[in-house]
């Protein structure tokens, strides 16, 4: 009967153990999906409320031999409650892009809507969503690059905790749920002390590291909305690079949805 009681409790016990154990393999797996999704969900809070604003850029493309072409051009940009922000960018300079234009409508549901305007051809191209991974203009960066952060776009790991420009950051990776999107996953460096983004690698459809993105020059506008003036984006299987230098970034210029839709692309000179 002592004995019957004995293997009793030992049973008891080795249910209870096995319960903590799978609990706790449960929590460690669960652990880094959770805390990457709030750590994105506060960087997106805090950068809420900013309105509209209006930049003048420059654009540096850098080939492998390091030589270089600089283009200036207006970055306007329209925030939107309960979907994605509105973009629209002007070129400037040099004669070749003067009077081409991008609009962008980024959404947090569906996939972005995005307008290309030449002059050359003097009509508006819109840009598939299969083609949204191509160059734009050139550039190092992607289309899907230059729709505004959503976070129903990804899902989230937090991966380790690691120093990046001086700034102790939260890793985390972020795999696209886009099936159109031309990244595997993209990996981002963001600061503990203000959730700004310091880094950013781009991992190919082969899952190789293709670009790495920099953030720097950083500047607080409205006591609350930071900005980096300087964007580095090196292809890492190309050797090329492309510089987004911000020179100016006015915020609360009256900007409307008038100011955002394919006529604004062909006036927008």
């Amino acid at each position: 009967m002592f004995k019957a009681k004995k293997q009793s409790s030992w049973l008891k016990l080795i249910v209870a153990s096995s319960l903590v154990l799978i609990t706790a393999s449960f929590a460690s797996h669960a652990e880094p999906a959770n805390k990457g999704l709030e750590i994105a969900k506060e960087r997106k809070a805090r950068d809420q409320g900013w309105g509209d604003s209006e930049s003048v850029s420059l654009m540096v493309l850098k080939n492998a031999q390091g030589d270089e072409s600089v283009r200036e051009m207006r970055i306007k940009a329209l925030e939107v409650q309960g979907d994605g922000d509105k973009g629209l960018t002007i070129f400037d300079e040099p004669r070749d892009v003067k009077g081409s234009a991008f609009l962008n409508f980024s959404h947090v549901n569906k996939p972005d809507d995005q307008w290309l305007y030449l002059p050359a051809l003097k009509r508006v191209k819109r840009i598939a969503s299969r083609n949204k991974s191509g160059p734009f203009m050139g550039s190092e960066f992607a289309y899907e690059d230059l729709a505004s952060f959503e976070v129903a776009k990804y899902t989230y790991k937090y991966l380790r905790d690691e120093t990046v420009n001086g700034e102790l950051c939260w890793v985390i990776e972020s795999t696209p749920t886009d099936r159109y999107s031309g990244y595997t996953k993209q990996v981002t460096w963001i600061d503990q002390s203000e959730y700004r983004v310091q880094k950013i690698d781009f991992y190919d459809r082969k899952k190789s590291l293709l670009k790495t993105l920099i953030f720097d020059q950083y500047k607080l506008y409205l006591d609350k909305y930071w900005r980096a003036h300087k964007m580095t984006m090196t292809n890492h299987q190309t050797g090329k690079s492309t510089d987004m230098i911000a020179k100016e970034i006015n915020f609360k210029v009256g900007l409307t949805d008038n100011d955002f839709n394919q006529n604004s692309l062909r006036r927008a000179r």
